[in-house]
Parts: structure tokens; sequence; C-alpha cells
């Protein structure tokens, strides 16, 4: 019955956000990729919020029913029929009504099953268009038949882009990269390690007096400019690609690039990617608990190892899902690098056993490396090795709920549904 339910909601809503599409005609930027969506999504909005009317997707609104959420500018309802029935009106009012709505939309697109983006292009066509990256082993993979299917699924939204607008590609990426094959639009391209249009220089990790990190530094060289960019309270270069995307984007509606750089002094990055959180104790913790897969984790491990620290460098890894065949080896493969970058590592699951498996075989000692079995049983072991001065990094897919984990070790967690992901009730329930 609810499963009924929830099909026939969809149908309206996507008719509804259908013709409010129709009806105030507003730019749309689309995001897409297996890395870093939300984070660009939040970053674009960042980037055209001084200039703009900008309603973005909220936290990672990116499925068939999200999307017409966003466009309808209506909260997920979850089980409670009386406010499905109250949107439902919302969105009838919004086209019988002329009310005020944004200039610019923008929305994540997501693709956890074969046809999903395909489907959405069908009817939603982007004046921009930006893809971010996908890897070697995209997260929900073994939903497809191979990887190459997961590229091909990711394509579409390169396929439908208009072709008097924007198409911005991932450089660093040669699948994202060769996606300018498929569109007419003026394609524009970012990158940390590759030649692009849009590209990052300077790169520095900040520290405080006592050492601990504190946030990145880069510059944005753009249309013969460098601009810089400070990002307080995050890490990793998964931070500075939707900076880099943000800017692409800027550059093709011919906004002014300096007062991007300026707005991003306020941008609020979404919890969960790479966030520093003071810790117990005198430790710092950076929070990467929003999901995992191995192209964010190895970046992740590797930035570990320029991190500078006065104590010891502790990463509790839960287990990345949906890899399928791939995830044995990219557990023990992503276990190897962590020998090399952290002193202590704590595995939490089933398929964690493989990062520990890994980590030995690379020359991690046995007594550095600890098994639990989940985000709450991490975080105890946590609490007898950490002292002050320790980094300790905590990562795992969504299912393995490895904010629990970052809760328990946070010096203040009043903070926590501020700081953390998945604070809703519908998840806290869970």
């Amino acid at each position: 019955m609810k499963k009924y339910f929830k099909k026939i909601v969809v149908a309206i809503l996507m008719a509804e956000a259908k013709l409010v599409i129709k009806k105030y005609k507003p730019k749309i930027m689309a995001v897409t990729g297996s890395v870093g969506k939300t984070s660009t999504k939040d970053a674009l909005y960042t980037a055209l919020l001084p200039f703009y009317h900008v309603r973005k997707s909220q936290k990672s609104y990116n499925s068939d029913i999200g999307i017409p959420l966003t466009i309808l500018g209506v909260p997920n309802a979850w089980g409670d029929f009386r406010k499905w029935a109250k949107n439902i009106w919302d969105g009838l009012m919004l086209i019988v009504k002329r009310k005020e709505y944004p200039s610019f939309l923008v929305l994540e697109i997501g693709a956890d099953r074969p046809g999903e983006i395909e489907r959405v292009t069908k009817w939603l066509k982007p004046d921009v268009s930006v893809i971010t990256r996908i890897g070697k082993v995209p997260v929900h993979v073994e939903f497809y038949k191979s990887v190459a299917d997961v590229v091909r699924e990711k394509s579409h939204l390169a396929r439908n882009a208009k072709k008097e607008g924007a198409l911005i590609l991932n450089a660093d990426d040669d699948d994202v990269l060769g996606f300018k094959e498929f569109s007419q639009a003026k394609v524009i391209t970012y990158a940390i390690d590759s030649k692009a249009d849009v590209v990052a220089s300077y790169i520095h990790i900040t520290h405080d007096v006592e050492g601990r990190p504190t946030g990145m530094t880069m510059r944005v060289d753009i249309a013969g400019s460098s601009l810089p960019v400070s990002l307080p309270g995050v890490l990793g270069k998964q931070h500075l690609y939707p900076v880099l995307a943000a800017f692409a984007a800027a550059y093709s509606q011919n906004l002014n690039l300096v007062e991007v750089s300026q707005s991003f002094a306020r941008h609020e990055a979404p919890p969960g990617r790479m966030n520093i959180i003071k810790g117990m104790g005198g430790t710092t913790i950076i929070d990467d608990t929003y999901n995992a897969s191995p192209v964010a984790l190895e970046e992740a491990l590797n930035l570990l190892g320029e991190v500078m620290c006065t104590g010891k460098k502790i990463a509790v890894l839960g287990d990345m899902l949906e890899l399928g065949k791939f995830s044995q080896g990219e557990h023990r493969r992503l276990g190897a690098i962590a020998a090399q970058k952290v002193d202590t590592l704590v595995c939490v699951g089933i398929r964690a056993k493989d990062f520990a498996e890994g980590a030995h075989e690379a020359g991690m000692r046995k007594n550095k490396i600890f098994m639990r079995d989940d985000a709450l049983a991490g975080a105890a072991c946590v609490k007898t090795l950490m002292k002050k001065g320790d980094v300790i990094y905590v990562k795992g897919s969504q299912g393995m709920r490895m904010e629990r984990t970052v809760e328990e070790l946070m010096l203040d967690p009043t903070l926590k549904e501020k700081l953390l992901v998945r604070q809703d009730p519908e998840w806290k329930n869970r």
C-alpha cells in the first residue's frame, strides 16, 4: 500500500514540477557524478547567491522524488500522508497563481540504479550541466553490470545539455572529460592535477599555533586571473573541486569572479565531508562520515599523510558498501594505503576486516590494528587510544552510521545537529 501511494505521489509531484518549470522558466544548474555532488551543489549555490535569487536541492535530495520537491520548494514529508497532501496542494498553488520564484535552481541528480539520470534528463534540460568525478570504482557500482555502465549513466547529463548552455567537466577524470564529445554546449573544464580552463594552484593546509589543522587555502586560476580562496574548517581536494566547478559555472554566466571569490568566505561546507571538529581531550577530528567510495577514501588517506599533528594519526574506517565484486579488493588496497599514512587503524564492520588484512600485509603491526563491530564500539576503542594532539579521521558508508563515532568523540556533543550528518529524527530512529 505504501509503495503504491508513493508512486502516485511521485507522479503527481513530478507533473507539477514540470508545469512549474514551464511557467516560471528558471535557469537550471544540474550536478551529477559519483564523488562530490552535494558539495558541488552547495558551492554553486554560494557562487550564485550574490547575483540571483537561488534555490538548491536540500541536503542530498537527488532522486525521483527529491528533484520535484526542490522545484516545488516543499519538504520531504516522509510517512506523513497529510503533509504529502499539503505538498501537492502547495505545488498546485504555484501553478494556478503567480508567486515569487527563484531565477536559478541548483539541482543534484543522483543515480543509484540504471536509467535514473536518463529518465530525469528526458524532461529536465539544464542550462548549466556539471559533472564532478566518477572514479575507477564508483559508489553504487554493484547495481550496474560494469563500471562502463555507470559512466554511461552519468553521461546522459552531458548528452542532454542545452546547445546554447554550458557543460562543466572535471578534467582530472578521463571518463568525465570524454563527455565533451557528447555535447554541442560550451565546455569549460576544471582540475587540480591536469590542464584545464579553471585550475587550483598554491594549495596549502593551514594550522593553528599548536600545530592543529584548521583548513585550506588556494588560488583559482581562471581567464587570466588568479584569485585567492580560503576554506576554513575543512580539508581535502573534495572541497577544492566544488569551488573550481563553481568558478567555472560563474564564468559561464559572465559573473564577477572577484565577488565569487569573496562569497566563499561565507561558504558553509556540508557536514561529514572532511570537516574539522574539536575532539575530546585536545584531539582534532576529521569528520568524513557522509559516505564512502574508494576514490574519496584514497584521496583522504593521502591528505592525512600531509596533515601536521603533535600526536598520532588514528583512522576509524567503516565498511564501504555497494561495491559488489570490487569490495574485497578495494578494502584491502585501501587498508594498505592506510598503513603508510596513519599510526593506528580502527576497522568497523564485517567488510572492514579486509582493511585490517591489507594494512597488516603492508607492514602495519597487529597491535596497531583494531577490529570492532559497529560505530559505537569503534568510538569506545578510540577513547582508550587517543591522547592530546592526536588527529582522528572517521569515514564509512552511510549504512555504517559512522557519525555516531564522531558524536561520542567530539568535545561538544550539543553541536551535533549543526555539525554532523543524519541528525534528522527519521535517521535517528533507525
